[in-house]
């Protein structure tokens, strides 16, 4: 069998059409062709096996237990209690019984079988929400601030979000031909890309807007980003950051994380036009030769920050202001209830790691479906994993907290550590095909092990910001977590360390590919020296650079630390 490369793929899928008609007819296997592997991943979806079950099939001379995730496409992950409701029929009927919601506000289904891909497909699509462009070296879902409506300006950066996404769409007509039955018109396969050309982008790109004084979108961590400068209650613009990411291979120097640099000042009538340039230099001058090294954080590095700069601002047409001041405080969310400039209240609940489901003494699902039953104003995912049930009326407060109490959705908030309120955690195993160790399904029982050692040093409600991934790509943005565990082997990882609460500095590796004993033996001296030295609102990782138990990563200067400019 001959292997393609990615980029000969994608040359040759007739503009993301491949096989997959003819794959997802063969009724004698539950995978695709392989060379569909790739391309599906245009379309919102992955290829996956339940890897729990390997072995027992491969002894048992069945294949691999195939299954499909599929992403949504949700612009800042707002989404009406419609659209939740169809959703939760979508993940019952033909997932995994869960709804997930992923770092970049999108949801995910797990556990779809390849003959019933097309039905769930359609019924995403029935709820006016795609998966189109969620997955594959396209702009993925773009990320906003999840404060939800809390003033217009929080409005108005949510409509250019929206729009730009929109600007971002493939022409292609592929996903509507495959999945909703379009009739094939004159030139199908042969559509005009502008942005992406023939073959796409060299790799997946992300985009996120955020609002100071909160970076819960992490905004350093995106290829671009979209800063909000807010003066007098108005939006007057936005600072733009260029080149962050998270991923990174193990023992590999060609790889790294880095945070983004700020590179200047835009005008909100500029977004498009300064990121169609930023994207269309990332196509022409990616390198496709060596896809690991194909994200935009390499190409600024290859050719430096300077000239991509000035390539920018060529290809928008005019040059970008000076950056305006900004300065932001935390990363994580604001639980409980909140009052917007409206009147109407927006309730965010702590769910971990995103997963929502019903479990024993838990029913989460079932409570999330009552209260969509009754809610009149949306729902919205936040970048770290939680929900905001958004523009609720006083006069039904008493009954959203009745229904939340009731089904165990504030037991987050309750119970536990400001720790695990802030952890994130990847999918991982058994799912992940590039999983090394566990990280969703191991963060309850992890955070449960530091709970007695953060009470012995009364850090209870210390706000420490923990990441677990089960692998180096970095879903997750571990690279940003206080303390992060990066899987390297079933039940052992690289302990991180040192980043800061604010999402501007990575962490640095301080332990490498130890267990959990190790780790938490680890931990506990430097949680005994946190509680007895720290300053006042010191964070984690500033104490550890503080005081010198870790220092910076071995990174250029312009890879570390991003502009800020205090307002």
């Amino acid at each position: 069998m001959t292997t393609h490369s990615v980029e000969d793929i994608k040359s040759e899928s007739k503009r993301l059409r491949g096989a997959l008609l003819d794959s997802l007819a063969d009724p004698l296997t539950g995978a695709l062709r392989e060379d569909d592997t790739t391309v599906i991943k245009y379309h919102g979806s992955y290829q996956q096996d339940d890897r729990d079950l390997r072995d027992e099939r491969r002894r048992q001379k069945l294949e691999p237990a195939f299954q499909f995730m599929i992403r949504t496409r949700t612009p800042g992950g707002v989404v009406t209690p419609q659209q939740w409701l169809k959703l939760d029929a979508i993940a019952t009927r033909y997932s995994n019984h869960s709804l997930r919601i992923t770092t970049r506000q999108a949801f995910q289904f797990h556990g779809v079988i390849k003959r019933e891909l097309k039905a769930t497909m359609q019924a995403i699509n029935a709820t006016l929400i795609d998966t189109l462009a969620a997955c594959g070296d396209v702009n993925r879902n773009v990320m906003v601030a999840a404060n939800p409506l809390e003033s217009a300006a929080h409005a108005e950066v949510q409509d250019w979000a929206a729009k730009l996404s929109k600007h971002f769409l493939p022409n292609s007509r592929a996903y509507y031909e495959i999945w909703l039955d379009e009739e094939l018109v004159a030139g199908s396969g042969e559509e005009e890309e502008p942005i992406y050309g023939s073959t796409y982008l060299p790799r997946k790109f992300k985009v996120a807007f955020a609002v100071p004084p909160v970076n819960d979108v992490d905004v350093f961590a995106n290829d671009l980003g979209f800063i909000a400068v807010i003066e007098e209650g108005a939006l007057v613009g936005f600072n733009v950051s260029i080149g962050g990411g998270m991923g990174a291979s193990h023992g590999d120097a060609e790889t790294y994380p880095r945070v983004a640099n700020v590179i200047g000042f835009v005008a909100p009538e500029q977004v498009i036009a300064i990121a169609t340039a930023v994207v269309t230099t990332q196509r022409d001058r990616g390198n496709r030769v060596v896809r690991k090294r194909a994200r935009f954080k390499y190409t600024i590095d290859d050719h430096g920050l300077d000239a991509i700069v000035a390539e920018i601002e060529s290809r928008a047409g005019f040059s970008l202001s000076p950056a305006r001041a900004f300065r932001f405080e935390h990363s994580g969310d604001r639980y409980g209830w909140v009052q917007g400039e409206d009147s109407r209240w927006h309730l965010t609940l702590n769910l971990s790691a995103g997963r929502i489901a019903d479990r024993p003494g838990a029913p989460h699902l079932t409570g999330l479906r009552e209260i969509a039953n009754v809610h009149r104003g949306e729902f919205r995912m936040t970048p770290n994993q939680n929900l905001v049930i958004a523009g609720v009326p006083d006069s039904e407060r008493k009954r959203i907290d009745a229904l939340v109490h009731s089904h165990a959705l504030d037991a987050g908030l309750r119970n536990g550590t400001a720790l695990a309120r802030a952890a994130l955690a990847c999918v991982a195993l058994p799912t992940c095909g590039l999983a090394m160790a566990e990280a969703e399904r191991y963060l309850p029982d992890f955070t449960g092990k530091l709970e007695p050692l953060l009470e012995k040093h009364g850090l209870r409600d210390a706000p420490i910001l923990l990441r677990i991934s089960g692998c180096p790509n970095g879903c997750s943005r571990p690279y940003l977590g206080e303390i992060a565990l990066v899987g390297k082997a079933p039940g052992r990882y690289n302990l991180m360390l040192g980043a800061d609460h604010r999402g501007q500095r990575l962490n640095t590796l301080y332990r490498e590919n130890i267990a959990e004993n190790e780790i938490l033996d680890t931990l506990d001296p430097l949680f005994a020296r946190y509680a007895g030295e720290r300053e006042a609102d010191e964070g984690f990782g500033d104490f550890l650079h503080r005081s010198g138990v870790v220092a910076l990563p071995a990174y250029p200067t312009h890879r570390q630390i991003p502009l800020e400019l205090h307002a």
